[in-house]
């Protein structure tokens, strides 16, 4: 199956401008330009993924790949990078389109509303208004996908899956009680430390210790990770790090409630960002809900 999938399922990069900043985003399928795509095979639906933070696509080719192949390969699936996340190679070509009023530059663009304002304006600009939307979102892209669907009512989102969402409390969690005093207290130092540290390594050195990385995390992926050491890319994910700890605090259970019927929860077993107790209580508090337990560790 795994190397079914590797050789068979064309997955297409591009860098756009989208908001004033670079953009990655990964397309896997053969449609690239759902605007002007007018054949009879056009799909009537995109499968949209929005990652967790920090936000490097090229990390998730795996999962979009095998999500494209689980739906038989009739959708497109696509993930965007988060802004500020991902630089274009040198050689790379940016693409720009003619922006309309709800695509200008957004102000304060790496942090949490600007990241939500992005995606958005990603979707009004780069797919047309009748495609239906599955919105996929990872950690804190569940996040950015509630937002979307309280914010963007006229957009047609079918569905709206949230794997592992940290939507709530997130400075509470195991995880936020390390990260908070270490991205709201000491998030200059980390600057400092990121541009003294990496920016003088060499790419090939960088690339040595990404491909290292990746095979001690068993990941594979055709596209370039050198972002993951970009500090220019590293100090925007500790920004927006410190904008989660600092505001997703109380779950938007409004926002949960009119869109019940859209939304399923994966959580996992084993998770120190939301923790076992969030689902718990999410299952207290939304028993018709489609909330689920996932036996297997975070992702």
């Amino acid at each position: 199956m795994d190397s079914e999938i590797k050789e068979e399922i064309p997955v297409h990069e591009e860098f756009i401008l989208c908001c004033g900043v670079e953009t990655q985003v990964l397309k896997c399928g053969p449609w690239t330009d759902l605007f002007n795509d007018q054949s009879a095979n056009r799909p009537k639906l995109l499968i949209f993924v929005i990652t967790g933070n920090p936000g490097f696509s090229a990390a998730y080719v795996p999962f979009v790949k095998a999500l494209y192949s689980s739906v038989n390969k009739r959708f497109p699936v696509w993930v965007i990078s988060h802004a500020g996340h991902a630089l274009a190679p040198k050689d790379k070509k940016i693409l720009t389109t003619s922006d309309d009023p709800n695509a200008q530059e957004v102000e304060d663009i790496y942090g949490l509303c600007g990241q939500v304002e992005h995606k958005l304006a990603f979707l009004r600009t780069h797919v047309p208004k009748e495609m239906k939307l599955v919105l996929i979102g990872h950690s804190i892209g569940c996040y950015i996908s509630l937002q979307i669907l309280k914010l963007a009512p006229e957009l047609p989102i079918i569905r709206s899956l949230l794997l592992f969402p940290t939507i709530e409390r997130m400075s509470e969690s195991p995880n936020g009680r390390i990260a908070t005093p270490l991205f709201c207290r000491f998030r200059y130092a980390l600057y400092v430390s990121a541009y003294l540290l990496l920016k003088p390594w060499p790419e090939k050195i960088k690339s040595l210790m990404i491909r290292k990385y990746l095979q001690m995390m068993n990941l594979q992926t055709e596209f370039s990770l050198l972002n993951m050491l970009e500090p220019f890319c590293l100090v925007n994910a500790a920004y927006l790090a410190s904008q989660e700890m600092m505001d997703v605090v109380k779950r938007d259970n409004e926002t949960i409630k009119e869109h019940l019927s859209k939304l399923t929860f994966y959580y996992g077993t084993v998770d120190a960002w939301c923790p076992k107790e969030y689902y718990e209580d999410m299952k207290k508090d939304f028993p018709e809900g489609d909330i689920r337990l996932c036996p297997d560790p975070e992702i």
